[in-house]
């Protein structure tokens, strides 16, 4: 039996217990990879995503921390490391969403979102720098909205901006040790935080923008984080990879 691509690595993802985040989990647990599902308050369907990793052969640990706190992120790696001994691969996965118009956005509304989608991603990546293999993947996702000038996403798509700056800075930062750090940026996806406040007509319209016609499933994304998670993606590095089916 050929080697899995992933075999003998470990890999932790942020956000992990559903939709992009769990996704993600099984497939580089399929690529042969130990996989972290982090967790901040879903804890039953995080184990459930443990349980069928285990159930198809690989390794998996359930790890609750709100990324959203540094101290929680240090110990989601210090659990990683007590569970593994090493870090391969780091998905910065979580995130809150939050659509509405500016004038009615709280500085409460505001600081929770940059504390998960900023300050989760920035000090998760720290983490990795500090921790991680030479070698070693850092894939941070953002979204196609950046760029799509879309009404009461204003909040947001600056929280995620800034995750695509980190990215490019911190991919020449940590090229001299092999560590690759991309961004992946999906459009329309079928999971329960893309359908907030969405109405049918909403998801039918982004389906349309689509070159193929659709919405992505979870596993569509899931598919490009193992690419990149690969060695195949040796010189792949401070990308920002729209895997949004060609909406734009």
């Amino acid at each position: 039996m050929a080697k899995k691509g992933l075999e003998g690595k470990v890999a932790l993802v942020t956000g992990a217990s559903k939709g992009i985040g769990r996704a993600i989990a099984m497939r580089l647990a399929r690529d042969g990879a130990a996989v972290v599902v982090n967790y901040s308050s879903s804890a039953e369907q995080a184990q459930k995503a443990v349980a069928d990793i285990q159930t198809a052969g690989g390794r998996a640990v359930a790890v609750r921390a709100d990324v959203g706190r540094v101290g929680e992120v240090i110990k989601l790696f210090d659990a990683t490391f007590s569970n593994f001994g090493r870090l391969d691969v780091l998905v910065n996965n979580a995130a809150l969403p939050l659509y509405k118009p500016l004038v009615e956005i709280s500085e409460a509304e505001y600081d929770r979102l940059f504390d998960v989608n900023v300050k989760g991603t920035f000090f998760a990546c720290q983490q990795a720098a500090k921790r991680m293999a030479d070698g070693g993947r850092i894939i941070n996702v953002s979204s196609s909205t950046t760029v799509m000038m879309l009404a009461t996403y204003s909040a947001y798509v600056a929280s995620k901006g800034a995750v695509e700056q980190i990215t490019r800075s911190l991919a020449k930062e940590l090229g001299p040790r092999r560590i690759t750090v991309n961004t992946i940026s999906p459009g329309g996806t079928d999971t329960e935080l893309f359908g907030l406040n969405k109405t049918a007509e909403d998801k039918k319209r982004f389906a349309q923008m689509a070159a193929f016609g659709r919405i992505a499933q979870p596993q569509d994304i899931a598919d490009v984080v193992s690419l990149l998670a690969s060695d195949d993606a040796h010189w792949i590095t401070g990308q920002n990879l729209r895997a949004n089916g060609g909406v734009i």
